[in-house]
């Protein structure tokens, strides 16, 4: 691709080659694109921040592009997930400042997925190719790392560009490729600006494409009906306790949280189904299993309605598991499966234990429930389930489809205090909404609870730190999205495979002649 004169005034201006200023703006890149998320939901702000991270890595080094997605990084993570030291401090033992250190050597180790991307799309294509494939290979590259980062060592999928679109146009992909085919999007568009302010001729013909592609296929495909109705619709009451979380796991404040929840569930036993959020009984299910569980079965049966509580559960061989226990005509139980490193379970438990005794985490020892569709019959119809942690993995929410007729998250952000991590994981829940095409009950204990549409749209929402029963109707669902069909894999497969080409030109170059 032959490189304008403007393109050339823009490559000198905006990408300074000292390395300071390139730094500079490479963190700066990724702290402005925090503000794309919720609850900014300044979604623009995703494409500017790739967009002046492509233009450094057009001229820089492998070393210099390693070093700048790492600093785009760290200002994403750093900013972006700050929140963490709110528990690490308040309910780890450890005091403010390591806290602090913790979270942003954390946000540190997060970044280096964002360096490698760097250093890849400039070590990969071969010098020759021009800026052309250098801006196509790392748009397929930072899609796969980001799928990546939400798999390898338990996953960590949380600022995926794709959530902050949520309410662009762009969305519209989600039902057919899911969060990392909305990322995909977001990098070709910042990578097409960018192309056509450097290309002359034809070659911009190859921008044009993939902006109309990446814009035109997202507003064609917004709006597009992937499931139907399986049913009239269930009336649902999502109970909101707002209890405080150093308040929580206290003895003799048991009883108490007990009495506010049923004083909450009785007003609305008129509902078919009522939620609870996570771990909103702070005991054993066998400990109140007289004196409150089968009290409450039998109301439940009585006003017919269907009971879904989050309580931890014991099983012999001194195993528990963070639970949702649906109570009314049947009794059954679903165990969180994808558990929270450090948080619900200790990695390397023989080696590591006197670390997590030293912490103090309550109920930091969960064992993961068993692998499965997620599924339980609430209201007489099968939901698939997720607790808090859980929705934020795409591919394990979908498990629970086609059966599934709608969707059930139980979550407890009172962790992280009044931060940036209860907007963003209410975006989270939304897009998985969006990909599977079915309502979603998000049941938490601070909030922010909500009924999510099909679309994404938050139809009703409970605000934060208030207690609130929100009530309203939900359709049964029936049907699949592509997304629902193919999982992650289809992103996947598609973005390895357009990876295959620069290799392959790579290989060829670097293959000695005989």
């Amino acid at each position: 691709m032959a490189v304008s004169e403007a393109g050339t005034s823009i490559l000198r201006l905006a990408a300074p080659q000292s390395m300071l200023p390139r730094s500079l703006l490479a963190f700066a890149a990724g702290s402005l694109t925090v503000l794309a998320f919720a609850p900014f939901t300044l979604h623009f702000l995703a494409v500017a921040g790739t967009f002046v991270l492509f233009l450094l890595w057009l001229d820089a080094s492998p070393a210099q592009a390693f070093r700048e997605g790492w600093l785009y990084g760290a200002g994403l993570m750093g900013f972006g997930v700050f929140w963490m030291h709110i528990s690490i401090d308040q309910f780890g033992n450890v005091g403010t400042l390591l806290a602090v250190v913790i979270t942003l050597l954390f946000a540190a180790l997060m970044a280096l997925y964002y360096g490698a991307v760097g250093w890849l799309a400039v070590k990969i294509p071969q010098a020759q190719a021009g800026p052309a494939l250098k801006l196509v290979s790392v748009c397929l590259l930072w899609t796969l790392f980001e799928w990546l980062r939400g798999w390898l060592l338990s996953g960590f999928p949380w600022l995926a560009l794709g959530y902050s679109q949520i309410d662009s146009i762009l969305a519209g992909w989600a039902p057919l490729l899911g969060v990392y085919g909305v990322t995909l999007a977001v990098a070709l568009t910042a990578a097409s600006l960018l192309g056509l302010l450097l290309a002359t001729g034809y070659s911009r013909l190859l921008f044009v494409a993939l902006l109309t592609m990446s814009w035109g296929g997202g507003f064609l495909l917004t709006g597009q009906a992937w499931t139907r109705a399986a049913g009239k619709p269930i009336s649902v009451s999502i109970v909101q306790g707002n209890v405080a979380q150093q308040e929580k796991w206290r003895q003799e404040n048991l009883q108490p949280t007990l009495d506010l929840y049923t004083a909450l569930t009785r007003k609305s036993w008129h509902s078919d189904l009522i939620i609870w959020p996570e771990t909103a009984v702070p005991s054993f299910a066998a400990q109140v299993e007289e004196s409150f569980l089968r009290p409450m079965e039998m109301e439940a049966k009585a006003n017919r309605s269907t009971l879904l509580v989050g309580i931890a559960d014991w099983k012999p061989g001194n195993k528990y598991y963070n639970a949702m226990l649906a109570l009314g005509n049947e009794r059954a139980a679903y165990h969180k499966r994808h558990l929270v490193p450090f948080g619900e379970f200790l990695p390397l438990k023989p080696l590591l234990q006197p670390l997590i005794n030293w912490l103090q985490i309550p109920m930091s020892d969960f064992s993961p429930g068993r692998e499965g569709s997620p599924l339980l019959t609430l209201a007489g119809w099968s939901a698939g389930i997720s607790i808090c942690y859980e929705d934020a993995f795409g591919a394990e929410v979908i498990a629970a489809l086609p059966q599934a007729a709608f969707l059930v998250n139980a979550s407890n952000d009172a962790w992280f205090g009044d931060s940036l991590a209860l907007p963003q994981h209410l975006e989270i829940a939304r897009m998985r909404a969006l990909e599977s095409g079915r309502y979603l009950l998000r049941s938490t204990n601070t909030g922010i609870s909500a009924i999510i549409a099909p679309d994404g749209r938050v139809a009703a929402a409970s605000p934060a730190f208030e207690r609130d029963v929100l009530t309203g109707l939900v359709t049964p669902l029936q049907g699949m999205t592509p997304y629902a069909r193919w999982g992650n894999w289809a992103i996947v497969s598609f973005a390895a495979g357009g990876l295959l080409i620069p290799v392959a030109m790579r290989w060829r170059q670097d293959k000695p002649v005989v």
